[in-house]
Protein backbone atom coordinates (compact mmCIF):
# COMPACT_ATOMS: atom_id res chain seq x y z
CA UNK A 1 0.00 0.00 0.00
CA UNK A 2 1.38 3.35 -0.98
CA UNK A 3 1.48 6.57 0.95
CA UNK A 4 -1.39 8.00 -1.08
CA UNK A 5 -3.60 5.01 -0.27
CA UNK A 6 -2.80 5.27 3.42
CA UNK A 7 -3.74 8.95 3.33
CA UNK A 8 -7.06 8.27 1.65
CA UNK A 9 -7.88 5.47 4.10
CA UNK A 10 -7.10 7.87 6.94
CA UNK A 11 -9.59 10.34 5.46
CA UNK A 12 -12.21 7.57 5.18
CA UNK A 13 -11.63 6.66 8.83
CA UNK A 14 -12.10 10.29 9.85
CA UNK A 15 -15.36 10.42 7.87
CA UNK A 16 -16.55 7.19 9.53
CA UNK A 17 -15.84 8.74 12.93
CA UNK A 18 -17.75 11.88 11.93
CA UNK A 19 -20.71 9.78 10.78
CA UNK A 20 -20.76 7.76 13.99
CA UNK A 21 -20.61 10.95 16.06
CA UNK A 22 -23.56 12.36 14.12
CA UNK A 23 -25.77 9.29 13.67
CA UNK A 24 -24.50 6.74 16.18
CA UNK A 25 -24.11 3.08 15.32
CA UNK A 26 -26.45 2.17 12.48
CA UNK A 27 -27.64 -1.35 11.75
CA UNK A 28 -29.81 -1.21 8.67
CA UNK A 29 -30.83 -4.08 6.47
CA UNK A 30 -28.82 -4.49 3.23
CA UNK A 31 -31.44 -2.83 1.02
CA UNK A 32 -31.51 0.28 3.20
CA UNK A 33 -27.70 0.46 3.15
CA UNK A 34 -27.77 0.27 -0.65
CA UNK A 35 -30.26 3.14 -0.79
CA UNK A 36 -28.07 5.26 1.50
CA UNK A 37 -25.03 4.39 -0.58
CA UNK A 38 -26.86 5.22 -3.82
CA UNK A 39 -27.85 8.60 -2.39
CA UNK A 40 -24.20 9.33 -1.57
CA UNK A 41 -23.09 8.23 -5.05
CA UNK A 42 -25.74 10.57 -6.47
CA UNK A 43 -24.29 13.47 -4.49
CA UNK A 44 -20.80 12.66 -5.79
CA UNK A 45 -22.18 12.54 -9.32
CA UNK A 46 -23.91 15.89 -8.86
CA UNK A 47 -20.75 17.49 -7.45
CA UNK A 48 -18.57 16.45 -10.37
CA UNK A 49 -21.27 17.22 -12.94
CA UNK A 50 -21.76 20.73 -11.59
CA UNK A 51 -17.99 21.23 -11.49
CA UNK A 52 -17.57 20.19 -15.11
CA UNK A 53 -20.76 21.90 -16.34
CA UNK A 54 -21.26 24.95 -14.09
CA UNK A 55 -24.10 26.32 -16.21
CA UNK A 56 -26.27 23.45 -14.87
CA UNK A 57 -25.51 24.33 -11.23
CA UNK A 58 -28.76 25.89 -9.98
CA UNK A 59 -27.26 26.92 -6.62
CA UNK A 60 -23.97 28.39 -7.86
CA UNK A 61 -25.22 31.95 -7.36
CA UNK A 62 -26.01 31.20 -3.69
CA UNK A 63 -22.83 29.36 -2.71
CA UNK A 64 -20.36 29.89 -5.53
CA UNK A 65 -19.18 27.40 -8.11
CA UNK A 66 -18.47 23.77 -7.22
CA UNK A 67 -14.92 22.49 -7.03
CA UNK A 68 -13.30 19.10 -7.32
CA UNK A 69 -12.61 19.35 -3.58
CA UNK A 70 -16.35 18.89 -3.04
CA UNK A 71 -16.27 15.83 -5.31
CA UNK A 72 -13.41 14.50 -3.18
CA UNK A 73 -15.48 14.96 -0.01
CA UNK A 74 -18.48 13.24 -1.55
CA UNK A 75 -16.33 10.27 -2.58
CA UNK A 76 -15.06 10.01 1.01
CA UNK A 77 -18.68 9.84 2.15
CA UNK A 78 -19.37 7.09 -0.39
CA UNK A 79 -16.41 5.07 0.90
CA UNK A 80 -17.32 5.66 4.55
CA UNK A 81 -20.93 4.57 4.00
CA UNK A 82 -19.73 1.41 2.26
CA UNK A 83 -17.49 0.69 5.26
CA UNK A 84 -20.39 1.34 7.65
CA UNK A 85 -22.55 -1.08 5.68
CA UNK A 86 -19.89 -3.78 5.94
CA UNK A 87 -19.48 -3.14 9.66
CA UNK A 88 -23.25 -3.42 10.13
CA UNK A 89 -23.43 -6.62 8.10
CA UNK A 90 -20.62 -8.16 10.12
CA UNK A 91 -22.33 -7.21 13.41
CA UNK A 92 -25.64 -8.68 12.28
CA UNK A 93 -24.21 -11.78 10.60
CA UNK A 94 -20.85 -12.69 12.11
CA UNK A 95 -18.83 -15.00 9.92
CA UNK A 96 -17.70 -18.12 11.76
Amino acid sequence: MGEATAGVLGEVLAERQRQDARWGQQDHDPSTWLMVLAEEVGEANQAVFETLFPSYDKRAAERGPRSLAEYHLELLQVAAVAVAAIESLDRQHPQG
